[in-house]
């Protein structure tokens, strides 16, 4: 499994940046939706996207995927906060 640089869910099915780290795989974390490629293709729209995601309450894109004790202070301990 694979973690998303956005919200740290742990569960991704493929690498979001590809095997080699720079090639988008344009898939959509169930998590917090980005959509890797796009809304994380620059460290500022990274931040952003987390910034939104978190201030509208965290809320899950595919709400089916959601752990059932799951711990949004827990997931962002996975990534780097700069």
């Amino acid at each position: 499994m694979y973690i998303c640089h956005v919200c740290g869910f742990n569960k991704l099915d493929e690498p979001p940046w590809g095997d080699d780290g720079k090639t988008a795989s344009f898939s959509i974390c169930s998590c917090c939706g980005v959509e890797f490629g796009y809304e994380d293709a620059t460290e500022k729209g990274l931040i952003n996207y987390r910034d939104k995601w978190l201030n509208n309450g965290a809320k899950w894109f595919n709400e089916s995927k959601r752990p059932e004790s799951w711990d949004v202070q827990e997931q962002l301990k996975r990534i780097n906060f700069r």
